[in-house]
This record gives C-alpha cells, structure tokens and sequence, in this order.
C-alpha cells in the first residue's frame, strides 16, 4: 500500500503488504485487540511462530486507520540483526529522514512529539532490549502515539499490555455438524487455501471430519494448516492424516520441553523440508540468507548455477511466495521458513560461504549501481534500492560482525554514498562506516569519496539556507570578501559519447558547492557560468540528481542578483525533474525556493500558498534540518510576502497551502505565470534587474513553450481546480478576492474539479459507495476524496460540506 505523505490521506495504512489471500475469522480476537488498544498505548500481541499475529496486527490497524489521522505503519524487524538500527528501521518506515548525523532514536521522537499515530513493530522477539528502549522513549515523549508489537515473549516495558494470539478453533472429528466449516475458522481457512490450489475443492460431508482431524492434529496453528492444505493437490485428505500421524509417531522422541503448538509447526515445516527434492532443499536452505525478496538472478549467485527448476518447485509447494514488482518476477520466504532454512544451512556448514555469496552479490550491484549513478537511470536505481534494502542491510551486518570481513563493509556502505545522500539518510550511511571503521576496516579511497559527498551537500543546504534567510538578498560582500579568488574547478572531462563513471557527479557537486560559496558571498555572477556548465553536464548525460542541485543552485544566484522570473523558471525547471516530485527533501528545498522568487517579484499570495506547502512536506518527513542555523527569523521572502498581504490574508493562503497534496503542489506550481529560461546561463527576458520579464519567448523545463505562446504567460487561479479563478490584482496589492465567471463563488475554492464533483453529491446525500458507484470509481479512493474535501476546508462533518456546497450559487 503507498503511503502519502501528510494530511488526510495519510490515515491510509503504510508498509502492510497487500492481502492476497482472504482473512479467515479471528472477529472476536479482533474486536478485544481493538479494546486493549484503546485501552493503553502499548500492545503485545504474542504467542509462537505461524500463529497469525502479523495477520491479526495488519487486519486490526486497517480497521482502526481512521483514529490515528498522522498514519498506520507496519516496521517489519524480522530482518535486522542489529540491536542499534532499530530506530533507523523505524525512521525508514515512517519515511523520516535523517540527513544529519544527530541519534536516530531523538529524531524519531521529534518527529512523532505531536503526531497522532499506530505504529507496529512486527518480529520483535530477537531485538527486546531495543525494542523495548525504542517503545518506552517514544510513549513517554508523546501522548498520541500508541504501539502495536508482535513478539514470541514479551516486552517489558511499564504500562504494556499483552494478548495472546490464539489458535483457530477446530472441532473433534466425532462433533463435526454439516455447518462445521462455517463455524470453525481453522476448516474454513483449510478448505479456502486447499481451493486455491484444486479449483472446485470443497469441504463437505465425504471430507469434513478428516479436514476436522487435520486442523486439530495441527493445533489450528494458520501457517501449518495452509502448508498441509497445498498438500490437496498431490494427496487426499485421509493420506494427509496418515502422514501426520507417521509423523507424530515421530515426534515422541523429540525434546520434552518443547511447547506443543512449537513441535506443530516444526511437524509441518519438517513435512514440507521431507517433500522436496534434495536439489530444492539445498537451495531452501540457501536462500534463508535473504531477508527481503529477490529475484532469480539474486538466488543463482548466491546458491552458485542454475537454480530455476529447484525455485519453480519450491514456489509449487508454497515454500516460497511469488511477487511482482513492476513487471518482474520476484520471490521470499516466510519468516518461520526462513529460520528452518538457516537451521538446514548451518547443519550444512555452508552458512558462513552462502553469506559470503550473499554480500558480493550486494557488493557488485552497489558497485554497479554507483557507476550508472550519473546517468538516465536514477530513478530506477533509487526504487531497486529501495527494494533490496534488508539484503543490503543484511550483507553490511555480516561484514561488521564477522571476523576479516570489516574491510569489505566499508567499501559497500561507501560504495552506496550516492543512496545514503539523495535518499536523505545520510545518518544510515554514517552509521554503517562508523561500525566498519570500529570493527577494524581501515580508512581507504572509497570512505574518502562518500564522505566527500556528505560534506558538500552538506554545506550547500545550510549556504543556501543562510543566503534565503538574509533580508537583503543584494547585499555586497566586503570588501575584503570580493577580493578572494575564486579557485578553478576540475576541468570537465565527459563528454556526451562517453563512458559515464561515478566521478562525473563529483565533478558537478564540486561547481555545486563552489557557486553556492560565491552566492553566499555576494558574488551570484561569478556562481551563474559554474552552474550553467552542470547543467549542461547532466543533461548531456541524462542526469538528474545533480542536475537538480545545479538548478536550486542556479535559482539561488539569479534570485541573489535579484533575477527574480528567471530564479523561479530555474526553480520549475527542477520541478519538471521526476527525481525531485519523488524525492520529497528535493522537492521542499525547490518549492522554497520558488516560493521566494515568487514573493520577491511581488506574487505574494503564491508565495504564501507555496511557504504552506512546503511546511506540510518538510513537518511529514521529521522537519527542515537546516532550520534550527535560522531560528526566529523570517526569510526574505516570507518578510516580503507578509508585508505586500497583511498577516491575517499572509496565513489563510499559507493555510491554504498547507493543504495540498505533494501532487498538487507541483501542479500548482507549475501553473505559474512566470517563465523558465531559454538557455542556462542566457537571460531570456531583457529588461530590469528586478520584478517580472517584459518580453521573451516561454519555454518549459529547457522546451519551447506551445506554439503560439509568446511574451509573459497569463496569469492563472491560485487555486488548484482548474476553472476556478479569483481576479488577478497588480502584484502586492491586496484587493478582495472576487469571482472572473459569472456564477462562479467569491472566494478562491481549494478544491479540484473532482472533488467539487464530490462535494455535489455530497450535498445530495449519498453515502461513500454511492458515491463510488455514480463516478466508477474505488470506494477507497471516494473516502479518500471526502477525506481531502474535510481537510482543505477545515470541516468534521459530511453535514458542513453539504451545507457549503449548497449556499453557495454555482453555474
């Protein structure tokens, strides 16, 4: 399930996988998970592997979404080894970014301090003592947010409550009724994954007391049950029984002290495991070193040659789950799986050689990935990234904890400075270099390279930073400031034709840093070539992450020259770049900055709507971390806007802004009236050095505008629903809003042509489904649009909508 980031629509749930199969009883368990939660703040769901406490967890946040408005989210730790990077997991979930060095644990709780939230950590039985530090700093910290764990045991912490998740009931086979299937849960589940797998399968009077005798030999236990149920396609029920029962026989001479429902389960994996070909159980055993999903090519290079077949069979027999992401085929183990799996590795002698095929698998990819860094396939590589993360996670675990492998750890953490940087997780990064270097790698090229990166990044956000807040973006630089000479970059040497490496991104980050200092210090003309050349360069290439610093930067000069319209063309140019809507750091940081050529050129109610933006994104992903080297002061543009509107007109177009969508911010931004430059580096507008362009062709994102389109491009609503303008005033000054359309309303409208379609039927009285029905749209997506309609116009009820909607006249 997507997660957006702040707002209404961030009651959605986030990180729960999708269910792909039904979700079998448990209503009561439900119904008291519910009570305990609203009872306390920390719950614990327990009980042994394959019981369906996740199942349970995920079915119970769906359910209660809509109490915690600042969002649901699932922190899966079955994954980590590594006690410290509990918080980094739970950041990475919640999507806070970490872009400082600062504890990962302070960051979290600043960033949920006034937040209304569930979270649920899941698999928390191998990590008790962070978990329990994470739960009992948190909830101590913030009174909205309450916690959902899953865990073998319990957590510890003062003021917990625990609910032991219980198995499906099954009846005795003597007192099964012909509406057994319908009142036992753990029949139903058997006979809905047994059709699953035999289409037409049911469970009637022929085979309802073996089913009955199956589920009870299982203990009811979920995991062991849909194991048994793939089993219909090879077996009968009877046969099923019969080798459960040989298996029992078994299981006599196995450890007393072993809880029951454990020796279940254990019968049922071991019956699985005694089902395979020797060729699948070996490669079973040697996935279990994956922690996330992976892909064939990912399973050959770890288990060494070709393993298609042995993964089609473990597929075939529900040992493993299949998955698609964007069109490709990918696979993981369940978590009881895939610890049987290691036991089987170990056994084996192979754990230490297979973790070692596992982490140069990683290694390669990241040293793959670094080398195309610079080029058209960012994005790409960003969401590949993101999916292997746990494996990645896992490979640099290994090396800081196996003895002569510290080296290695170092190069793959450095090697992927490129992610911990454009991802906003350069604390992540840090951490893991940190480790290496404390374990024993020694310093080397490649640590002096990521954190060469860090460092530039670093001061080019808080240099851009200092020169917006300034209230004189003019200003000269002393004297004995200007006088210092500007160091020559590194020549350019790459050239569209040629091989791209990682060093090119240094190349431009360098002219980066470089123009950002002469801004800073009041020379923007010296900055203006050092920028326009990376632009070029990444453009050459089909770059984007730097191409989208260079425009910020690029932005920030001519707004420092008081090149107002061609600060906020620049500033749209990085906009249009995929890398900077989907990456939400980048997108804040080139929406301020538009935001303050906008208010400087005189736009100041765009410039209030965009300040609110922004501030909605940066308080979603834990806060501006270059805010506190400002504090108390307003920027220059927010000086400037605020002094053109008024304070009172100032914060309900801030207020407005506050509630859009990162979507339709962009949408909004991009509707502007202010042109893009022709060339980088050439003024496409001649004229004054301040206020908006007299003259010049329009064009967008380095493209001609439409044909026919010339001179200043016409001014636009403020608002997002297209059609739906307030009259344009000269800039600054602050006439009343009044309608352009006869019929239309007075005041600018905040909402979108389809939620002013929903708002109507709304105002009709027609429930979310009906509504879903007169649109031929989702159910979720009409809640998800009422949701919307509720925020942007600060109302609590369906009444107050319909009453808006209908006392104002529409044509």
């Amino acid at each position: 399930m997507t997660r957006v980031v702040c707002g209404s629509e961030s009651r959605r749930t986030s990180g729960f996988p999708a269910e792909l199969t039904s979700f079998v009883g448990r209503r009561d368990e439900a119904a008291e998970v519910r009570r305990l939660l609203s009872a306390g703040r920390l719950l614990t769901l327990t009980g042994p592997g394959g019981v369906g406490k996740t199942r349970l967890a995920g079915h119970v946040a769906e359910q209660v979404a809509r109490a915690f408005p600042d969002g649901v989210w699932l922190v899966p730790l079955a994954a980590l080894r590594d006690e410290a990077f509990v918080p980094h997991a739970v950041n990475d979930a919640l999507g806070v970014r970490n872009e400082t060095v600062r504890p990962p644990l302070d960051v979290l709780v600043e960033y949920l301090r006034d937040r209304r939230s569930l979270i649920v950590l899941d698999n928390c039985e191998h990590l008790p003592r962070s978990c329990a530090t994470l739960a009992g700093t948190v909830l101590a910290a913030t009174e909205g947010v309450r916690i959902l764990a899953t865990s073998r045991h319990r957590l510890g912490v003062a003021g917990e409550r625990l609910f032991e998740v219980p198995p499906l009931p099954a009846p005795p086979a003597e007192d099964v009724g012909p509406e057994a299937v319908e009142t036992f849960p753990a029949l139903r589940l058997f006979a809905d994954r047994a059709a699953a797998v035999v289409p037409g399968f049911t469970v009637g009077a022929a085979n309802q007391r073996a089913v009955a005798r199956l589920c009870r030999r299982l203990d009811g236990l979920p995991l062991a049950i849909e194991l048994a149920a793939v089993r219909v396609r090879a077996l009968g029920v009877d046969q099923l029984v019969e080798r459960l029962d040989d298996r029992y026989q078994l299981l006599t001479c196995g450890s007393p002290t072993s809880a029951p429902r454990h020796r279940t389960l254990r019968s049922a994996v071991d019956w699985s495991h005694e089902l395979c070909t020797p060729e699948e159980q070996a490669v079973w055993a040697r996935l279990s070193v994956f922690v996330g999903g992976f892909d064939l090519a990912a399973a050959e290079a770890v288990c060494g040659g070709d393993v298609l077949n042995a993964v089609a069979g473990l597929v075939d027999k529900s040992v493993l789950v299949r998955e698609e992401h964007d069109g490709r085929v990918r696979y993981r183990l369940l978590v009881s799986l895939r610890d049987y799996g290691l036991e089987k590795l170990n056994d084996l002698g192979e754990t230490i050689a297979t973790r070692r095929r596992h982490r140069d698998h990683f290694a390669r990819l990241g040293a793959a990935y670094e080398r195309a860094w610079f080029g058209p396939d960012q994005v790409g590589i960003t969401e590949r990234l993101r999916i292997d993360q746990d494996d990645f996670r896992a490979a640099l675990d290994f090396c800081l904890t196996t003895p002569g492998e510290a080296q290695h750890g170092l190069r793959l953490a450095s090697t992927l400075w490129f992610h911990w940087v454009a991802y906003g997780i350069w604390g992540e990064g840090r951490h893991w270099m940190d480790g290496a270097l404390l374990a024993g790698a020694r310093p080397d090229g490649s640590l002096t390279r990521a954190l060469w990166a860090g460092a530039l990044t670093s001061l080019v956000h808080s240099r851009s930073a200092a020169v917006l807040a300034g209230l004189d973006p003019t200003r000269a630089a002393s004297a004995d400031d200007s006088e210092l000479p500007v160091p020559a970059p590194p020549p350019v040497v790459l050239g569209p034709g040629l091989v791209r490496t990682s060093h090119a991104s240094f190349v431009v980050l360098t002219r980066i840093e470089l123009a950002c200092t002469l801004v800073s210090r009041g020379r923007a003309a010296e900055a203006i070539p050092l920028c326009a050349e990376a632009v070029a360069l990444c453009e050459a290439h089909g770059e984007q992450w730097a191409r989208s610093w260079a425009l910020r930067t690029l932005a920030l000069a001519h707004w420092s020259a008081g090149e107002y319209e061609r600060a906020a063309g620049h500033a749209r140019a990085c906009l249009r770049l995929p890398y900077t809507e989907r990456q939400h750091q980048s997108l804040a940081r080139t929406l301020a900055l538009l935001a303050a050529a906008e208010a400087m050129a005189g736009r100041a109610e765009r410039a209030a709507v965009l300040h609110g933006a922004v501030d909605r994104i940066w308080h979603a992903i834990g806060g501006d971390p270059t805010a506190a080297q400002r504090p108390g002061q307003l920027g220059a543009a927010e000086h400037r806007a605020r002094e053109l509107l008024g304070d009172h007109a100032y914060e309900r177009s801030r207020r407005r802004g506050a509630a859009l969508s990162p979507e339709e911010t962009v949408a909004y931004a991009l509707d502007g009236r202010a042109e893009a430059t022709a060339t980088v580096g050439e003024d496409p507008t001649p004229g004054p050095r301040r206020g908006p362009a007299s003259s010049g062709a329009a064009v967008h994102g380095g493209r001609p505008a439409p044909a026919g389109r010339t001179g200043p491009a016409p001014a636009v609503a403020d608002g997002p629903a297209p059609g739906l303008r307030d009259a344009r005033t000269p800039a600054g000054s602050r006439a009343p809003d009044t309608a352009v359309t006869t019929g239309l309303p007075a005041e600018p409208v905040p909402l979108t042509r389809r939620e002013l379609q929903v708002a109507a039927l709304v105002a009709q009285g027609r429930t979310n489904k009906q509504i879903a029905d007169h649109l031929v749209i989702a159910r979720r997506t009409a809640e998800g649009h009422v949701e919307r309609i509720l925020n942007k116009l600060g109302f609590h009820n369906r009444s107050q909508v319909a009453a808006w909607f209908s006392a104002r006249s529409w044509s």
